[in-house]
C-alpha cells in the first residue's frame, strides 16, 4: 500500500519557490481560443502503448505529476491511459464551464465514486440525476446560511469543552489529532445530539485507513473483493464506521418520537416516516455516513494546516488574535462569527488556497458531446479539475507561495473566477460549504482566545499527502502556550 499513497514532490511545496511563477499567459486557452480542427487533442504526455505507466506516476505523486504537465502541456492537457481518454483543466474559466455551463453533460466518475460508495452507500455524494436531485433538494434548507447559525451555539459548547482538556502549555502538542477528535464530537453532536467520547481514537484510525485505502484503489480498474486476507485493515476500519452509525441509529429508533431531539437524524427519519420508498433506513445510515465523514474530515484538515499556518506566520496570528479579542471580549462567538471576524475568516481563505481539503474534484465524465474552449470532446471524454493548480498559479495569485490573508479582503484585487474553488461550484458545490466556514471561524476564533501557537524548535516544515483530503505526511504537532 506504501507505493500507491500520493506524496507531494518537494518537502512543502506549498511554501517552496516554484520555478514556473512567470505568467504563463500563452498556455491559457482563455486568453485567445483559436479553432481546433475537429478530432484533435490537446497536448499532453508521452503514452507509449497504453499510457499505464502515466498512471502509475499519477500515484505516486498526483500533485506534482499534474503540476509538471501543466508546466510543459499548458492549461488543457490530454492524459491517455487506455481506455481512457482524460483532459486535465486547470484555466479557471474552462474549470468553471464545466462545472457551471455543461454540469448537466457531466457524471462523477464512475470508479471513482464505486469506491466511495463502498462507505457512503447512494448517499447524495455519490448518486445521480433525480435520485441526487430528490436527496439534494431534500437536505439543503438544513445546510443554508442561516440554518447554519442555529448551529453556532453547539459548536462553541464542543469546542469549550475540547480545549478545557488541552494542557495550558506544550512544547509539543498533537494538535491535528486533538483538532480531529473536536471535529468528530461537532458533528457527532449535530447529528445525534452525542458526543464522539471514547470513540473518537478508533473512530480517527478508521477514517484515516479508509482513506488511505480508497486513495490507492482509484488507480486500479478493479478491486479485489475485500475478504482477501490483505484487506483486514480496511475491512475493520469499515466496520468500525458503520457500527458507530448504527449504534446511534438503533438508540433513536428505541425512542418515542415525540422524545426525538431536534438534529439531523431525527430530519432523515422524519423524511423516511414521511416517504419510506424514497427513504428507506438504508437511506438515513447513508445519508448519516456522509455527513460524519464529509463534515469532519475535511474540516479538521483544514484547522490543522490552519494552525500550521498561524504557527508559521505569527504576525497574521497576532493580528487575528487582536480582532477575536477586541470583538468577542472573552465571550463565546456568536452566529454572526465570521461577518464579525473577517481578518479570521480570510485566514482560513487563504488556508484553504494554499491547502484545499479536496485538492483534485471528483472527476467528472461528458455523457455527451461538448464544446470547451476551442475544444470539441467526444462523450465519454473524463475530465480532471486540480483546484490546488488554480489556487498556486502566480496568474491569479502573486506571490502564491505566501501566506496572504490580505488577497481576500473585501476591497482587494480579486483573482479570477474560479481561481479559487476549495468547495468546487455548480450545482454539486459542497453541500456543506456554509457549515464548514462557519464551524471552523468559531473554533479557530476560540483557540486564539486561550492559545497562542508555535513551531516546535527544529521542527521542519509539515509535507503534504494526499489520500482522498490533504494532510500531513506525520502526524502536526505544534507548541500551545496561553495566549
Amino acid at each position: 500500500m506504501h507505493r500507491m499513497t500520493t506524496p507531494s514532490s518537494s518537502p512543502c511545496p506549498f511554501h517552496a519557490k516554484r520555478a514556473d511563477d512567470a505568467v504563463r499567459d500563452a498556455h491559457s486557452p482563455s486568453s485567445s481560443p483559436a479553432p481546433v480542427p475537429s478530432g484533435a487533442w490537446p497536448p499532453g504526455p508521452r503514452a507509449g502503448l497504453t499510457g499505464w505507466r502515466l498512471l502509475r506516476r499519477m500515484s505516486r505523486d498526483l500533485l506534482g505529476t499534474l503540476a509538471e504537465w501543466q508546466r510543459d502541456h499548458g492549461d488543457v492537457v490530454h492524459v491517455r491511459t487506455f481506455p481512457e481518454h482524460a483532459i486535465v483543466v486547470t484555466d479557471p474559466q474552462l474549470a468553471r464551464e464545466l462545472l457551471v455551463t455543461h454540469h448537466d453533460a457531466l457524471i462523477r466518475w464512475e470508479r471513482g465514486t464505486s469506491i466511495f460508495a463502498q462507505l457512503h452507500g447512494n448517499s447524495v455524494l455519490t448518486s445521480e440525476g433525480d435520485a441526487w436531485h430528490l436527496k439534494r433538494q431534500a437536505l439543503q434548507p438544513g445546510f443554508a446560511p442561516k440554518a447554519v447559525q442555529a448551529f453556532v451555539p453547539g459548536v462553541a459548547a464542543a469546542t469549550a469543552d475540547a480545549l478545557a482538556q488541552w494542557p495550558t502549555r506544550d512544547a509539543y502538542w498533537p494538535v491535528e489529532s486533538a483538532l480531529t477528535s473536536l471535529t468528530m464530537d461537532v458533528i457527532m453532536r449535530m447529528m445525534f445530539s452525542a458526543q464522539i467520547g471514547e470513540h473518537a481514537r478508533e473512530a480517527e484510525h478508521a477514517v484515516r485507513v479508509a482513506s488511505e485505502t480508497a486513495n490507492a484503489e482509484f488507480y486500479w480498474p478493479a478491486s479485489l473483493p475485500d475478504w482477501m486476507p490483505w484487506k483486514r485493515a480496511k475491512r475493520r476500519a469499515i466496520r468500525v464506521l458503520k457500527d458507530l452509525i448504527e449504534r446511534h441509529l438503533q438508540a433513536r429508533l428505541a425512542r418515542s418520537e415525540s422524545a426525538w431531539p431536534d438534529d439531523l437524524l431525527s430530519r432523515l427519519l422524519r423524511l423516511h416516516r414521511d416517504d419510506a420508498a424514497l427513504w428507506p433506513l438504508q437511506a438515513v445510515r447513508d445519508e448519516c455516513m456522509t455527513t460524519f465523514l464529509a463534515g469532519h474530515e475535511t474540516t479538521a484538515a483544514t484547522l490543522t494546516w490552519w494552525a500550521w499556518c498561524m504557527a508559521s506566520n505569527p504576525a497574521a496570528q497576532d493580528a487575528a488574535r487582536a480582532q477575536v479579542s477586541a470583538v468577542l471580549q472573552g465571550r463565546a462567538p456568536g452566529g454572526d462569527v465570521r461577518a464579525a471576524l473577517p481578518w479570521l475568516t480570510q485566514t482560513l481563505e487563504e488556508t484553504l488556497r494554499l491547502y484545499p481539503a479536496a485538492p483534485v474534484l471528483i472527476s467528472r465524465r461528458a455523457q455527451r458531446e461538448l464544446n470547451l474552449g476551442p475544444w470539441r470532446f467526444p462523450a465519454r471524454t473524463l475530465f480532471m479539475l486540480p483546484v490546488q493548480l488554480m489556487q498556486h498559479d502566480a496568474r491569479w495569485f502573486p506571490e502564491p507561495a505566501a501566506f496572504q490573508p490580505e488577497r481576500f479582503a473585501r476591497d482587494a484585487r480579486h483573482a479570477e473566477r474560479g481561481a479559487w474553488s476549495p468547495f468546487g461550484a455548480g450545482p454539486r458545490v459542497c453541500l456543506g460549504q456554509h457549515l464548514a466556514m462557519t464551524e471552523m471561524t468559531v473554533i479557530a476564533a476560540m483557540v486564539l482566545q486561550r492559545y497562542t501557537l508555535s513551531v516546535p524548535e527544529g521542527m521542519a516544515a509539515p509535507r503534504a499527502m494526499l489520500n482522498v483530503t490533504l494532510r500531513p505526511q506525520t502526524p502536526l504537532h505544534l507548541a500551545l502556550a496561553p495566549a
